[in-house]
C-alpha cells in the first residue's frame, strides 16, 4: 500500500453534480479539499449516463428556487456557449429545463474546482472505509498507482449509491415497500433529426401527446421536450414497458436525447444485476433506433450519435439520517427551520415493477424545503451526504434525486463540512444559523425571510 494521504480538511467522494458543488463550496469556505472520482471525467450521471437536460431550477409557478453554485455553473456554461440557460419545458411537466453540452460541462466543472483550489483525483475508486468511535478515520482508495489510505477531517458521500456511508456502517434502506428500485435507463442521442417535422406532427395530432404539452405556444417557444407519440408507440409493439416516447432537443440543432429504454427488476448495487442491465439497455437502444427511424416523423434519416458510458441509475441506497423527508413534506411544500436547499420538482416515480410513471405535483405550484438533518447520517459523526442518497423515503427521493436539487444539496454539504472543520464540531452540531448565513451570502435560495 502506498503511504497515507493526509492534511485534507474535507474529502468529497464522487465527482457528479453534487460532488462538484460540494467540493467547490468546501474550498471556497476555507477548507483544504480533495475530490475523488472513479471515471476519467467529471459530471456523474449528467455526463456518464447522459442525464439531460437539468430539471428544474424553478417551481411550477415559475419562481426560481435553486440558485447559488448551480446557477453559477449555468452562467459559466452560457459564457462558453455550453447552455442556452433556462428554457420552458414544452412538455409542461415542469416550468423549466436547462439544456447543456456535457463536454463543455466537464471542462467548466474542472476549471471551477481548480479556481477554488480543490485537488482532484480521477480514475480512483473507494474500496473500503476505516471507522473508529463513530468517525471515519480513513478511506482506502484504488487507482493505477495502487492502493492508498486517504485520511481527512470530514467526508462527503456524493457517490450516488451511498458507497461511503454504507461501508462506514451508517443505516440505510432501498426501494419501495417491496425493496424494488426505480428502473434504469440507457440514454442515447440521435443526430439528423428534422424537428420541424416533429413539431408539425404534434400540431396535427394533439391527442397523441402528454396532456400538459404547450402545443398552443410552440410557435413562440423553442421546442425543448416531447412526450407522447402514443399511437405510434402502440402500433410498434416494442418489448420495452413504456406507454410512449420521451426525448429532449439538443445540444446540436438536429440532435435529440432519447429517454425511453427501461430496465426493471434489477438492483444497481449488485454487480451481476448491473452487468445484465448494461447489456439489456444497449440492446434496447438498437431496438429504439430502428423504431424511431421507421415510425417517428423527422427521424427517417437520423442515426445514433452517442450512447451513455453507463446505464442511468435513478435510485439505490438511501441513508437513514437525522430526519427522513417524506412525500407529504414534498407535496405540502413544507418549510423547515434548518432548510439548506429547496426544490420545485414534482414526485416522479418510474414504476419499479412494470409500466407507467406516477406523478404528484407540489401544492399550489410551490417548492419544498430540504432540511439539514437529511444530509446528516445516523452513527457517523464526520460524514455528510450529498445527492440522491440523502435521507428520504422512496417517494421523496423521486424528486430530491434530480440534478439541480443535488447541486443545491452539494453546495450546502460542502459549506457545512467546512464550518464543522473550522469550529471542530460533529456533523449534527454545525450551527444552522451560520450555515444558512453563508449559503445566503453564496446566493443560495433558501426562501428565508428576515424574521426567520
Amino acid at each position: 500500500m502506498n503511504q497515507n494521504m493526509k492534511d485534507f480538511d474535507v474529502v468529497v467522494l464522487g465527482g457528479g453534480p453534487a460532488g462538484i458543488t460540494a467540493a467547490i463550496s468546501a474550498a471556497r469556505n476555507g477548507a483544504k479539499t480533495l475530490l475523488v472520482e472513479r471515471y476519467g471525467f467529471l459530471g456523474g450521471m449528467s455526463t456518464a449516463a447522459l442525464v439531460y437536460p437539468w430539471m428544474t431550477f424553478h417551481s411550477a409557478s415559475g419562481q426560481q428556487v435553486i440558485k447559488g453554485l448551480a446557477q453559477e455553473i449555468v452562467e459559466r456554461l452560457q459564457a462558453r456557449n455550453g447552455s442556452p440557460g433556462h428554457l420552458r419545458d414544452t412538455i409542461g411537466f415542469t416550468y423549466s429545463l436547462t439544456p447543456y453540452h456535457p463536454e463543455i460541462y466537464k471542462v467548466v466543472a474542472f476549471e471551477m474546482l481548480e479556481e477554488a483550489g480543490v485537488e482532484v483525483m480521477l480514475h480512483t475508486s473507494a474500496i473500503d472505509v476505516i471507522t473508529e468511535q463513530e468517525k471515519i478515520k480513513g478511506v482506502k482508495l484504488y487507482n493505477k498507482s495502487g492502493t492508498t489510505l486517504l485520511q481527512g477531517k470530514f467526508f462527503i458521500d456524493a457517490t450516488g449509491d451511498a458507497d461511503i456511508a454504507y461501508m462506514s456502517g451508517a443505516p440505510w434502506e432501498q426501494g419501495n415497500s417491496n425493496h424494488k428500485v426505480q428502473p434504469m435507463t440507457m440514454k442515447f442521442r440521435m443526430k439528423g433529426v428534422k424537428l420541424d417535422k416533429v413539431k408539425q406532427y404534434m400540431l396535427q395530432n394533439r391527442d397523441q401527446f402528454y396532456e400538459k404539452t404547450l402545443i398552443d405556444q410552440l410557435d413562440e417557444l423553442p421546442l425543448t421536450a416531447i412526450a407522447g407519440f402514443y399511437k405510434l408507440w402502440e402500433e410498434a409493439k416494442l418489448s420495452i414497458p413504456r406507454e410512449g416516447v420521451l426525448f429532449f432537443t439538443g445540444p446540436a440543432e438536429d440532435e435529440v436525447l432519447i429517454n425511453v429504454s427501461r430496465v426493471s427488476g434489477l438492483d444497481p448495487t449488485n454487480a451481476q444485476d448491473l452487468t445484465q442491465a448494461e447489456y439489456e439497455g444497449r440492446k434496447q437502444v438498437l431496438e429504439l433506433e430502428k423504431f424511431f427511424k421507421e415510425y417517428i416523423p423527422g427521424f427517417e434519416q437520423a442515426s445514433i450519435s452517442e450512447v451513455g458510458s453507463q446505464i442511468g441509475v435513478r435510485e439505490t441506497r438511501r441513508i437513514i439520517g437525522q430526519y427522513v423527508l417524506n412525500g407529504i413534506d414534498v407535496l405540502d411544500a413544507r418549510r423547515f427551520p434548518d432548510v439548506i436547499a429547496r426544490s420545485g420538482y414534482p414526485i416522479d416515480i418510474h414504476n419499479p415493477e412494470g409500466k407507467g410513471i406516477t406523478a404528484n405535483f407540489i401544492r399550489e405550484g410551490g417548492a419544498y424545503d430540504i432540511p439539514y438533518r437529511c444530509i446528516v447520517p445516523q452513527r457517523i459523526k464526520n460524514l455528510l451526504l450529498a445527492g440522491r442518497c440523502i435521507s428520504t423515503t422512496h417517494e421523496a427521493q423521486a424528486t430530491t434525486r434530480l440534478t439541480p436539487s443535488c447541486m443545491a444539496i452539494g453546495q450546502a454539504a460542502g459549506t457545512a463540512a467546512a464550518i464543522a472543520v473550522a469550529v471542530n464540531c460533529n456533523n449534527i452540531e454545525v450551527p444552522i444559523d451560520e450555515l444558512q448565513r453563508r449559503l445566503t451570502e453564496q446566493h443560495a435560495e433558501l426562501g428565508l425571510t428576515r424574521e426567520e
